[in-house]
């Protein structure tokens, strides 16, 4: 769990502050706080000894070591230029922080106390005065008011265009006393969070070095945080210290936790290359996200000697809706029906027994495994939300009396699909005039209607070719585009296909962030609105979940959300795992009970010193 960064996904504020108490000024009563959510009471208190889930007394030292896909050109998280390295941002902490205990609260962290006004029309952050950026300087507000201000010039657009309008003054009250001011447009729950999520870079630095947000770095942004650059080699490597003067240390929040000196990361091609270099111990700490690979590959002698542990550890955030998008600017998949013909191609029950051994579900919702995704046919609540925009003519009236759409149910002993399945999606691409000739293709004004799927990760293939040869039945020319990781970045942000990968990743407490997932505004160039989707629909509804001011409301009109994206057929939902699979060399140790929202692994386990000189004395590690 690393501290929070809110400058993508915004997050939540709200009236239930933690510990308040009120300070008289001009302008009303003020709450000071040492904590905010807008939903319940925060879990912690200003008197924490630390997390309840770490260790307090976890040993300090040794290294554990991870692996990342392709290459890498940049340090730089906030460009559009370059590919950044991985954990790049380890060194970043913002003025707030949440827990992988508490989904809706956020915790003082480089402050020690909020003040906020009751219709929350601004925020002070009194700062922390022991702060020191990793050069050993000093933070001040001064810095705080540089870095807010260099996102709002600098950072990527999808970001510029949600939140320009958010904020008024940012004033520096002292050397460690900031207040933002919101705009009358800024989503209530939203404000605190906002702010709060705002890192800690040296004004400085960017001074001396000239630094940009909107380029690529050689190196990470000078910042705050317990881990620095070490050394890097690109394309191949990169290692993160702990600065052994890291200002924090002692910090309620940090007890327990950045307990490894060193990080690295190992690059390789894809995710095979990888394993194989894990069975050898090039690297030690691996989360497995092959099926295949859990299910077969662990019979090496490492796993057979012990030497090696696996886990699988489950996961209570919101399941990744891992799917295949649409490219909705191309005018052959702006047709919904060509789309969910070509959905039901897509064989996930085969997929699951056959190739995944039966450990994944399809996901049907957004937010998964949670009481946030929609089901059955609206009640009278979320109906109330749908019926304006049935009868704007935004939505169709069917949308308030059929149950929700998920995917059609396969037959899991075949690849193909069902003659019934087979039927039904033809229809519905006569219907779109795409017609099927003498050699079976289908044509729409001389066109043939072809498909390309872009992929890096060659895993991925036994679940493609399935599906391509099943859209052939159909008479739709598929085929799958092998691509590097520049490739891949550079045609996913150009909108250079037809399907490409996403991973939908949704909160407890959705808000601002849903703009940049579906909204309209950031359709032209965004990395998550991959799909390009304009919807009026979907943007007036994201409204409503971001003005929502309790719980149940809020959960109604995600319902609300969660139905009409779903109809909107804009993506081919694959397959989540409600656990998180983990093999690593056993010189690692963690809390007997993990928290439900991270495994941690870089943030609380720990090094076994002792277990560490066996493996090496036996051999297992070089």
């Amino acid at each position: 769990m690393a501290p929070v960064l809110a400058l993508f996904l915004a997050l939540g504020a709200g009236p239930a502050p933690a510990e308040e108490t009120a300070t008289g000024m001009s302008d009303g009563k003020v709450i000071e706080s040492f904590a905010y959510s807008a939903l319940g009471a925060p879990k912690y208190g200003p008197d924490m000894a630390h997390l309840d889930y770490v260790n307090p007394d976890a040993p300090k030292g040794g290294e554990i070591s991870i692996w990342a896909p392709g290459t890498f050109d940049s340090f730089n998280q906030y460009s559009r230029m370059g590919v950044p390295a991985a954990l790049n941002t380890i060194g970043t902490e913002s003025l707030m922080t949440s827990t992988a205990d508490d989904p809706y609260a956020m915790y003082c962290y480089l402050c020690t106390s909020i003040e906020y006004p009751e219709d929350l029309s601004w925020v002070i952050f009194n700062l922390r005065d022991d702060v020191t950026f990793q050069d050993g300087t000093p933070m001040t507000a001064e810095d705080i008011a540089f870095t807010q201000k260099l996102f709002l010039e600098q950072g990527i657009i999808e970001y510029r265009r949600l939140v320009e309008a958010y904020f008024g003054p940012i004033e520096v009250l002292g050397p460690h006393r900031i207040k933002f001011t919101f705009n009358d447009v800024t989503p209530m729950r939203d404000r605190i969070g906002l702010a709060g999520g705002t890192p800690a870079f040296s004004k400085a630095w960017f001074e001396e070095t000239g630094a940009r947000l909107d380029q690529s770095t050689k190196t990470p942004f000078m910042a705050t945080g317990a881990y620095v650059l070490d050394s890097f080699d690109y394309n191949r490597r990169v290692v993160y210290r702990r600065n052994p003067d890291f200002w924090g240390a002692d910090q309620p929040f940090n007890i327990g936790r950045h307990n490894f000196d060193r990080i690295r990361v190992e690059y390789f091609a894809d995710s095979n290359a990888a394993f194989e270099a894990f069975k050898s111990g090039a690297y030690t700490f691996r989360t497995e996200n092959s099926s295949k690979t859990w299910a077969t590959g662990y019979d090496f002698p490492g796993v057979e000697r012990g030497d090696v542990v696996r886990e699988a550890i489950p996961d209570g955030s919101v399941g990744t809706r891992l799917s295949w998008v649409f490219n909705l600017d191309r005018a052959k998949w702006q047709d919904i029906r060509v789309r969910r013909a070509v959905e039901m191609m897509f064989n996930f029950e085969w997929s699951n027994k056959t190739l995944f051994y039966g450990y994944f579900t399809q996901p049907v919702s957004f937010w998964s495994g949670t009481d946030l995704a929609a089901s059955g046919t609206p009640g009278p609540d979320e109906a109330a939300i749908l019926q304006p925009l049935v009868d704007e003519g935004l939505l169709e009236p069917e949308i308030l009396t059929e149950e929700v759409a998920s995917p059609p149910d396969h037959d899991a002993d075949t690849y193909r699909p069902s003659r019934r399945i087979i039927r039904a999606a033809s229809k519905l691409l006569d219907e779109a005039g795409w017609v099927a000739g003498d050699d079976g293709i289908r044509r729409k004004d001389g066109q043939p209607l072809e498909l390309v799927i872009i992929q890096r990760d060659p895993q991925f293939d036994r679940a493609i070719n399935p599906f391509l040869e099943n859209l052939r039945m159909l008479g739709v020319s598929g085929r799958l585009e092998r691509v590097d990781t520049a490739q891949y970045v550079e045609r996913r942000r150009a909108g250079m296909f037809d399907l490409a990968n996403q991973g939908f990743v949704m909160g407890f407490e959705p808000s601002s962030g849903l703009s940049q997932w579906f909204g309209s505004k950031t359709a032209d160039n965004s990395s998550r609105n991959l799909m390009r989707l304009r919807s009026p629909a979907v943007d007036r509804l994201i409204e409503d979940v971001i003005a929502a001011d309790t719980l149940d409301g809020m959960k109604t009109r995600v319902h609300a959300l969660d139905r009409v994206l779903r109809s909107l057929h804009f993506d081919i939902p694959l397959w989540f795992n409600d656990k998180t699979w983990v093999a690593y060399y056993d010189m690692y140790r963690h809390p007997e009970t993990l928290p439900p929202l991270d495994v941690g692994e870089l943030d609380f386990w720990w090094f076994d010193q002792e277990a560490a000189d066996r493996l090496h004395a036996s051999g297992a590690l070089r």
